[in-house]
């Protein structure tokens, strides 16, 4: 029975934090994601560029044009519903596939086009459980999610930088939020003029320990999904969050790291965050303005996948 139970205990970091958290692997390779197993797959217009250019687009791009037309539709939107669907052969739960970010501010145009990517994931056989459309949090996009979550279609608020998003898509029943904790404290590096934060100060760990906090304390469904980690510090700090994108590096460095250095940090005495009773437009808009980091990342996240939407579109375009 010893033997039995010591062969049952968790042989590195990485397997002991999936004992706390959902590991999903924040990567378009499909070879590093078969490598460390993860739960779910993420991607976003940087990762399937980056696959793309890392293997013979050729095949992929002539099945895209080979799909059947699904109205709303353009090539890259096929060509990542592929790339999902292919990540859902490797992973056992979901995969999660972004709305065009430059349709952040544009509720109706992000509702129509979740919906005929869900479409396309249905032409293809995919079952729509099995997907998450990723929205950027403005206050647009999480009008959108509200009107496609009472569609069944489910959403993973991405570009989250503060509290007030989080709770906007709480309130929303949003199925996931997506807070990026390097990209946090990245911002805060610059701000205080300093080459390291400590971990257990760094800004980006806090502002995630916040939200889940909140979603525990209030009992919201929605799952909270830390994202866009700098070092292995910043992982081991949030572990017992709901889950962790991780890119394959972290992933590997995970597994060189001792299991009894992963602790989870959440209990039920974790104290709620102050939080606003009820978020409306002109109580969000404020939020965020009084929050010069949140208003700078987001802004920037969303120019980022912008530029890389068009960076795709222009390499299948020239394949």
């Amino acid at each position: 029975m010893a033997e039995t139970a010591q062969k049952q205990q968790p042989v590195n970091a990485l397997e002991a934090l999936r004992g706390y958290t959902t590991v999903v692997a924040d990567s378009g390779d499909f070879e590093a994601i078969r490598q460390f197993r993860p739960t779910d797959a993420t991607t976003n217009p940087t990762l399937v560029l980056k696959a793309a250019e890392n293997r013979e687009p050729v095949e992929l791009v002539a099945r895209a044009r080979a799909m059947p037309a699904t109205p709303g539709l353009e090539l890259v939107e096929r060509l990542m519903l592929l790339y999902g669907a292919e990540l859902l052969d490797v992973v056992t739960h979901r995969v999660s596939t972004e709305v065009d970010a430059r349709l952040s501010f544009d509720t109706a145009a992000t509702i129509a086009r979740a919906r005929s990517l869900m479409a396309g994931y249905a032409a293809l056989g995919v079952a729509p459980e099995r997907v998450l459309i990723k929205i950027a949090a403005t206050w647009e996009g999480i009008r959108a999610a509200q009107v496609l979550e009472a569609e069944g279609i489910r959403c993973n608020m991405t570009l989250i930088f503060s509290l007030c998003q989080a709770q906007a898509c709480f309130d929303a029943g949003a199925t996931l939020v997506s807070p990026f904790v390097g990209r946090i404290t990245d911002w805060y590096k610059q701000a205080w003029q300093v080459a390291e934060i400590a971990t257990e100060e760094d800004p980006g760990v806090l502002g995630v320990r916040r939200i889940q906090a909140l979603a525990r304390a209030q009992h919201y469904p929605t799952e909270v999904m830390a994202a866009s980690f700098r070092h292995a510090g910043q992982i081991l700090a949030l572990a017992g969050v709901d889950l962790m994108t991780i890119a394959p590096a972290l992933l590997e460095q995970l597994t060189t790291l001792a299991a009894n250095e992963v602790h989870p940090c959440f209990d039920t005495g974790t104290a709620e965050p102050e939080h606003e009773a009820h978020l409306d437009r002109a109580r969000f808009a404020l939020a965020l303005n009084n929050n010069a980091m949140a208003q700078d990342r987001l802004a920037d996240g969303i120019r980022r996948f912008g530029h890389d939407q068009q960076c795709l579109e222009q390499l299948l375009r020239a394949a």
